[in-house]
């Protein structure tokens, strides 16, 4: 029978380094308040309820976490009092009897589910309690876990640390499973005599060896357990996670041809044969269909590319941008809340917003849909077939039939039937003779400024 299990994520830290107006755990990374990826991870590790400990902004934290997690509960910690306590603000969940109980930062969005898999198959095992570290040639400042036999022995501070326990690298994280059965009376003999006067949460290791448990020590890989303190700290967060992400796209089949300066989101879904030139931005809720192309330097936020569809370069699709199969957004183009129906093309410095386009319909160079009048947004409609020429601007709301044409430099403000042609632009007329008195005028005039400026100069 599967083990039950309760997630305490501790995300009542102010975060004062980060020099921010929003708490730490709600600052993004892929896209994505850091605390939801912790919450994702520990329900993807089998967590079946969670206890979410609040600080600071606690309503805002609520709010984002609470949809990433299972059976989330909250809880509020009145003093901050080292992390034991922290823990403790949850003592109503954690009483209930849970098989496992993992202790998770909210600031840690790399922590992997697997980690915490093993956690847990570590208390399954037999031991009471089982804390995450990481190996580092770089171990100041952390605290080391000292192993013997195999069992972890003690989570000695640096500054407490001999020198031979210093020559450790094998460091201490801060996450950790322990048995449910035990949780309480570990945590609850948890003192606070130290130079801090603090609840210190590692202190269980000890505790629990003293009263014959059993403590062991999990393996995990650094970048997994990088905590977010400052903005350094938040943008290696993101670079490490953009590279795992980049990884996991490629392996199932979306080409990069520079990954390095592709950056997606944490809902990005792109299928197989995709390729995605060199600075492609995709902000959250992008779907991109197997055979596309999104050329360099291309925004996409919101939107959906059907398959074998062509992006860019230097486009942007905004949210509400719907490219259905084998259509064109083409370079310095800019589409929002817009259908491009199947192999229509939009091909460049061209704006279409609240727009349907047909069907094998074309958009000439700088064509704009002018949809908002100041207060309201309105629809155009182009019909399957139609062609739009370069330079024309149409009025919404306004409908372009089926195979309609709409010539070059034309304003559109009455809708056009279906296969008509429509001239919206001024009748040309030319007036032999007049460019070279018009220059004339021009230069006389050029004239005339430069002589005052030179009277002035000389008063």
């Amino acid at each position: 029978m599967a083990r039950s299990c309760l997630a305490v994520v501790l995300a009542a830290g102010e975060g004062t380094r980060m020099k921010s107006s929003m708490i730490k755990v709600l600052h993004p990374v892929g896209n994505l308040p850091v605390i939801c990826h912790v919450m994702k991870a520990a329900s993807g590790a089998g967590a079946d309820t969670m206890a979410l400990v609040l600080g600071r902004d606690a309503d805002a934290v609520r709010d984002a976490a609470v949809p990433y997690g299972n059976n989330v509960s909250t809880f509020v910690q009145e003093q901050r009092l080292g992390t034991g306590s922290a823990v403790l603000a949850a003592r109503t969940a954690i009483a209930k009897g849970f098989d496992d109980v993992l202790v998770i930062f909210g600031d840690t969005p790399l922590i992997g589910e697997e980690t915490l898999g093993r956690a847990r198959a570590a208390l399954a095992a037999g031991a009471d309690v089982a804390v995450i570290g990481f190996r580092t040639e770089n171990p100041f400042g952390y605290g080391r876990l000292l192993e013997s036999d195999g069992e972890l022995v003690a989570i000695r501070e640096h500054k407490d640390a001999t020198d031979e326990e210093r020559a450790i690298n094998f460091c201490n994280a801060g996450l950790m499973a322990i048995s449910g059965d035990k949780a309480l009376s570990l945590l609850d003999a948890i003192d606070c005599d130290n130079a801090k006067g603090e609840y210190y949460l590692t202190d269980v290791v000890e505790i629990s060896r003293r009263a014959g448990g059993k403590a062991v020590a999990i393996d995990a890989p650094w970048e997994e357990l990088i905590g977010i303190d400052t903005r350094v700290g938040l943008a290696e967060a993101e670079s490490l996670w953009q590279q795992r992400r980049r990884r996991e796209l490629m392996l199932a089949g979306v080409s990069m041809t520079a990954p390095e300066t592709v950056f997606v989101s944490h809902d990005t879904v792109i299928s197989p044969d995709v390729l995605l030139e060199p600075n492609v931005v995709i902000g959250p809720g992008v779907e991109i269909g197997a055979g596309a192309t999104i050329h360099a330097f291309s925004h996409l936020e919101g939107a959906t590319v059907g398959a074998n569809c062509s992006v860019g370069p230097f486009a942007r699709l905004r949210p509400g941008a719907d490219m259905q199969d084998r259509s064109k957004v083409g370079n310095f183009c800019e589409v929002k809340k817009a259908v491009i129906g199947e192999a229509a093309k939009v091909n460049h410095l061209t704006y279409v917003g609240d727009a349907f386009v047909g069907a094998g319909a074309n958009l000439g160079a700088g064509t704009i849909t002018c949809n908002y009048d100041g207060v309201n947004k309105h629809v155009t409609t182009i019909g399957q077939g139609a062609f739009v020429g370069s330079n024309s601007a149409l009025v919404a709301p306004v409908t372009i039939g089926n195979n309609a044409y709409v010539a070059s430099g034309s304003v559109v403000t009455m809708n056009v039937p279906d296969d008509a042609l429509a001239f919206g632009r001024a009748r040309q007329v030319n007036k032999d003779g007049l460019a070279t008195t018009l220059r004339r005028r021009n230069e006389d005039e050029k004239q005339r400024r430069q002589n005052d400026n030179s009277q002035g100069s000389g008063r």
